[in-house]
C-alpha cells in the first residue's frame, strides 16, 4: 500500500470523477468506498432497473469485515437465508443423506449467506444518495487521453471521466474494450449452470434439496414461503446458444435434464414463467494485470472464480475495498493506486482462484458409483462425533483462502 497524506493530496488532483460499469455487487461496493474517500462516482448499468433475482451467495472471512466496516452488518444478518439444512434425494424424493446447517454451508462462525439480489439491494440503498446511477444504458467505447477517458454510451451523451472501472462481470464490456477479446482471459471448467425462481410447490422452509445424477445436479431451496430457487448444473455442450438466445438456452437445459426424474419435469415447466433466468458457463477469469492506463477492473470482470466457487461475492467486496483504499492512499494518482491494488490483493486473489477451480471441477459426481460414495460419506458424516476433524481437509483451505489478506485501515 502506498503511504500518502491522502485527503490533502486528493484535493489537488484531477482524478476525482470515476465511471463504474456494473451495478450488481462489485460496482456499488466500490462506489460506496470511493464516495467516502472524496471521489465523485457514476455507475452505469445495462439493466433497466436493479436486478434483484439470483442465487444465494456466501460472504466469508475478511469480506464480512468489509461489510462491518460499511456499517451494513445488521442488514446482512436480517437478509440471511437462514438455511436450516438440507438433503440429497433420489428420483422418488427419498433422502439419501441429510445435512445440518453447519455441514451444508461449510461456513465458519461469523460468515453468512444471502440472496444475490438482496445483497445488491442493500449495497444500492447504501449508495443511491451519493452516487449517480444510469440504468438502462451501457458503454460502447472508451478512448483514453493523457488527462482522462472519454466514455461513449448506447443512449447517454459522451462524457469525460478521470477513471473508468469495469465491474461488469464475467462478460465484461470494459474488459473487452480495454484489454481484448473474452477468449483471452476466460477459462471454462466444462460445466454449465442455470438458476431460476419457481413456485415453492414442496413448501420448503429454509431447506435445500439436491438431486444428483451422473454429471448433473438439480438443486432446490427456499428462503421465502411462496418462492424457491432451482439450480441446474450440467456438462457444457460443444455448441452453446447465443448469449441473447434465451429460448435456446431454456431448450438446452430442458434437453440436458429430460431424464433426470424427481421434481425436475415440474421445475423445467416452470422455467418459461420464471421472473428471472440465469444461464452461463462455469468459468474463471485470469489476467496478469487488472489495469491499463486510467481503466481498471474489479470483481468478476477481473478475477471471476466461477459461480460454483462460493468465493466470488467475497472477492468482489474485498477487491472493491482495496481498490478504493489504494486510490485514496495514492492521493488519487491512478498509477500508484492501481499498482497498490494489484500488489496488495494479488495473493488473496490467486489463492481463491485456485480454490474456486477445485470446487467447481470437483462438485459434480460423474458416475452412479461416485454418487453412491458421495452420499454414503455425507450420511455418515453427520453422525460422527469427530465430524469437525473429518471436514478439516475441506474447511481449512476454504478458511485460509477467505482470510488470506490483512485489510488495511484506509
Amino acid at each position: 500500500m502506498v503511504s500518502a497524506p491522502a485527503e490533502a493530496h486528493l484535493m489537488n488532483t484531477a482524478n476525482k470523477t470515476v465511471l463504474i460499469s456494473g451495478a450488481s455487487i462489485a460496482g456499488p461496493a466500490l462506489a460506496y468506498w470511493l464516495t467516502r474517500h472524496g471521489f465523485s462516482v457514476t455507475v452505469v448499468e445495462q439493466s433497466p432497473a436493479l436486478r434483484e433475482g439470483g442465487y444465494k451467495v456466501d460472504i466469508r472471512g475478511v469480506a464480512m469485515e468489509v461489510i462491518e466496516r460499511m456499517g451494513l452488518l445488521d442488514e446482512i444478518r436480517n437478509a440471511s437465508t437462514d438455511i436450516r439444512g438440507g438433503a440429497w434425494v433420489n428420483e422418488s424424493g427419498k433422502p439419501l443423506a441429510t445435512l445440518d446447517a453447519d455441514l451444508i454451508g461449510l461456513r465458519a462462525p461469523g460468515d453468512d449467506e444471502v440472496l444475490r439480489g438482496d445483497l445488491a439491494r442493500i449495497l444500492f440503498d447504501a449508495t443511491k444518495g451519493d452516487v449517480e446511477y444510469l440504468f438502462g444504458d451501457s458503454i460502447t467505447d472508451l478512448v483514453q487521453y493523457e488527462d482522462g477517458v472519454a466514455a461513449h454510451f448506447r443512449h447517454a451523451e459522451p462524457r469525460m471521466f478521470d477513471l473508468v472501472i469495469g465491474a461488469d462481470g464475467l462478460h465484461s464490456t470494459v474488459r473487452r474494450i480495454a484489454f481484448g477479446p473474452e477468449e483471452r482471459f476466460v477459462r471454462h471448467t466444462g460445466t454449465m449452470a442455470c438458476v431460476i425462481s419457481v413456485p415453492n410447490h414442496l413448501n420448503l422452509d429454509h431447506w435445500e434439496l439436491v438431486h444428483p445424477t451422473p454429471g448433473h445436479i438439480v438443486q432446490l431451496y427456499a428462503t421465502h414461503r411462496t418462492t424457491a430457487k432451482a439450480q441446474f448444473i450440467f456438462p457444457a455442450p460443444e455448441q452453446l446458444p447465443d448469449r441473447r438466445d434465451v429460448a435456446g438456452q431454456r431448450a438446452l437445459v430442458a434437453a440436458a435434464f429430460a431424464d433426470a426424474g424427481w421434481e425436475t419435469p415440474k421445475l423445467l415447466r416452470a422455467m418459461a414463467d420464471s421472473p428471472d433466468f440465469y444461464f452461463d458457463s462455469v468459468s474463471q477469469v485470469h489476467l496478469d494485470r487488472w489495469s491499463d492506463g486510467r481503466i481498471a477492473l474489479v470483481g468478476d470482470a477481473a478475477y471471476c472464480p466461477s459461480p460454483l466457487s462460493g468465493q466470488g461475492t467475497s472477492m468482489a467486496l474485498v477487491g472493491a475495498y482495496v481498490l478504493a483504499g489504494e486510490l485514496k492512499s495514492a492521493g488519487g494518482d491512478h498509477r500508484l493506486g492501481f499498482d497498490g491494488y494489484q500488489r496488495t490483493i494479488g495473493d488473496y486473489i490467486e489463492r481463491n482462484l485456485t480454490l474456486g477451480w477445485n470446487n467447481a471441477t470437483g462438485m459434480v459426481a460423474g458416475s452412479t458409483r461416485a454418487i453412491r460414495m458421495q452420499t454414503t460419506m455425507l450420511r455418515l458424516l453427520r453422525h460422527l462425533p469427530w465430524k469437525g476433524l473429518a471436514l478439516r481437509p475441506i474447511t481449512k483451505p476454504l478458511d485460509e483462502a477467505a482470510n488470506a489478506i490483512d485489510l488495511a485501515d484506509y
